[in-house]
This record gives structure tokens, C-alpha cells and sequence, in this order.
């Protein structure tokens, strides 16, 4: 499966975004999905994760709340909406399939989109 990130951009403080992340291939339904984040000069780290039918999720700690994970299988692509961004939530955002369910560790995931730069300035 090959997917492709998308969405990122210069955002203020406070403000909202969308990620996609699209995929090719007909077996998206059969995967778990994930975003991870990597900000400059730090590890990736987990954000979240959707079930195969969306219905399940989870997230980060830090993050829930704030932040959405959801898929459309129809279309082949998950979605991160990011609500009252702040400027620690600057980094590359990733998309990736979650082979371990529960796990949040970047080794759990495979097939990594390409990343999306996420900026919120103060």
C-alpha cells in the first residue's frame, strides 16, 4: 500500500486543520490506521490510530481532545483534524498502517506516507 499525505500548512495559534491521507491499493479497509508526528531535532511520535471500521480509536494523551482520527473507507483515506493548534504541535505529520493495535510506538507502523509539514506560528 502507498500512501500520500496531505493538508499541512502555516496555521496560528488556535487555529484548525485537516490532514488526509490517501491510499492506494484495495485492501485499505483491511489495515488500522495511524498518524505519527516528528518534530525538528525530536522523535517520531504516536498521535493516533483508527480500527478498520472506524469505529475505534485512540490517542496520545496530550493530544485528546484536540485532535480527531477518522477514515473513509469509500475513499480510500484517513483523516487528523487538528482543533486549537498551538506552536508545539509544529512538525511533520505521518500517516501510516498500525500493524499492532494498542501499540504507539513508530515500530508498530508501516508503509510511512511521505509526511506533511504542519506550522503553527505564536
Amino acid at each position: 500500500v502507498q500512501l500520500q499525505a496531505s493538508g499541512g500548512g502555516l496555521v496560528q495559534a488556535g487555529g484548525s486543520l485537516r490532514l488526509s491521507c490517501a491510499a492506494s491499493g484495495r485492501t485499505f479497509s483491511s489495515y488500522a490506521m495511524s498518524w505519527f508526528r516528528q518534530a525538528p531535532g525530536k522523535e517520531r511520535e504516536f498521535v493516533a490510530a483508527i480500527n478498520l471500521s472506524g469505529v475505534g480509536t485512540y490517542y496520545a494523551n496530550s493530544l485528546k481532545g484536540r485532535f480527531t482520527i477518522s477514515r473513509d473507507n469509500a475513499k480510500n483515506t484517513v483523516y487528523l483534524q487538528m482543533n486549537s493548534l498551538k506552536p508545539e504541535d509544529t512538525a511533520v505529520y505521518y500517516c501510516a498502517v498500525l500493524r499492532s493495535w494498542g501499540d504507539t510506538t513508530p515500530t508498530a507502523a508501516d508503509y510511512w506516507g511521505q509526511g506533511t509539514l504542519v506550522t503553527v506560528s505564536s
